[in-house]
């Protein structure tokens, strides 16, 4: 059963839609005295942020149940707490404005929305010193077990990236507000900012709850093949620690799935030969696997891969030739399956993954390395909406300062 991969266009146009009936009830509005017109616009935007987010939530619960490996994942979700927190702020001001009538101008209301990314950069600053702190702390140990390299220290980078990001736009927005003037280029600067740190941790935390959910969804025990995607070897040709764990994992499922349902599946083995390693992953996954008992007949190789893409690729070669329509399993590590799986729709395998554990101090990390290559895929529509971010937040700011 081919898996059919779910699109924005639906949340897009609902969302659309939504926009257009909120201005016009905005334009509505306009005409009654700012009195009358301020709260009564808050509480509509209120409605509206409320109404979104739960849009993006239900839109996030419905991919995971079409195609949870998916960039629409890490969108629905990351975007609906920010959606959320604009909800609170306007509900907080709706409030405000109909307890003291005449006290505030309509300009608030631009204010609040332009305020808006540095509201919740704050409000979500408590988890993103916690985070940080933890990934400094993990990386530190990486170091001192697994030595002194660029890679390792990725999560430490994130960690100073995440906290200086808060102290500098904090800094920036106090000498944009120090002058007795609120200057134009200056509040720009800072909310051009404030957007793109908006943008990048709204990916974060989209990227960690979709890894969340993703790793406790179990593949239904009626596979025909089981993937297993390799990672390295040691120089004298056997397994390392972390592809021993995946090809355990993978052997427990194949143990339970016949035990349950008396479906025998086959491994397909994939990895190539690395220029560092004696011998191709997928030899050294085999000869693994037959020293466990699993029959040779059982074991498909594909040894010419040498990244995640073509792990997948070409093993959907290698199964579709055998089965036109086959439900399929893959095993990697915990901080890599949710891209791994993205590879796995874009190479048309209608494949659901599970994750080996790690060491606790390696992970992070990893998680890290793996949140870098999501950004750096999808550049267009990535930086499609960051610039619709920025754009927004500079149009703002003109007409609340102008």
């Amino acid at each position: 059963m081919r898996r059919r991969i779910g699109g924005r266009a639906p949340v897009v146009y609902a969302g659309a839609i939504m926009t257009v009936v909120v201005l016009a009830a905005l334009a509505l509005l306009a005409r009654f005295q700012e009195e009358v017109w301020l709260p009564w616009a808050n509480a509509v935007l209120t409605l509206y942020f409320v109404l979104l987010s739960l849009m993006l939530l239900r839109a996030f619960r419905r991919q995971l149940g079409v195609c949870p490996y998916s960039y629409n994942t890490i969108f629905y979700t990351g975007f609906a707490l920010f959606v959320l927190s604009l909800a609170l702020t306007h509900g907080y001001a709706t409030w405000l404005y109909f307890s003291n009538p005449g006290r505030f101008d309509n300009r608030q209301l631009l204010f609040t929305l332009l305020h808006s990314a540095k509201n919740y950069m704050f409000l979500t600053s408590p988890f993103l010193i916690a985070f940080s702190g933890a990934l400094f702390v993990s990386n530190i140990s990486l170091i001192r077990h697994e030595g002194r390299r660029f890679v390792n220290i990725l999560g430490i980078l994130l960690a100073l990236l995440l906290v200086f990001g808060e102290i500098g736009i904090g800094i920036l927005d106090y000498w944009a507000s120090a002058s007795e003037q609120l200057l134009v280029v200056p509040n720009i600067v800072v909310n051009l900012f404030a957007a793109m740190y908006l943008y990048f941790e709204c990916m974060m935390i989209g990227t960690i709850v979709a890894n969340f959910f993703v790793l406790r969804m179990k593949p239904a025990q009626d596979r025909d093949f089981l993937i297993v995607l390799g990672c390295g070897i040691r120089r004298d040709g056997t397994l390392t620690p972390l592809l021993k764990g995946r090809l355990d994992l993978a052997r427990e499922f194949y143990d339970d799935q016949i035990r349950k349902t008396k479906k025998i599946p086959c491994f397909v083995v994939s990895g190539g030969q690395g220029p560092d390693e004696p011998r191709p992953e997928a030899a050294a996954m085999r000869d693994y696997l037959l020293s466990q008992g699993i029959p040779a007949e059982q074991i498909l190789t594909e040894d010419r891969s040498v990244d995640t893409t073509e792990n997948m690729r070409f093993s959907a070669e290698i199964i579709h030739r055998l089965c036109p329509e086959p439900r399929i399993a893959f095993f990697t590590t915990n901080y890599h399956v949710f891209r791994a799986g993205i590879k796995a729709g874009q190479a048309r395998l209608p494949a659901a993954g599970m994750g080996a554990p790690t060491r606790w101090y390696f992970w992070p990390n990893a998680a890290v390395r793996e949140f870098i290559g999501l950004l750096t895929e999808h550049l267009g529509i990535q930086l499609l909406i960051l610039t619709g971010l920025i754009a927004a937040y500079s149009a703002l700011t003109v007409l609340a300062l102008r």
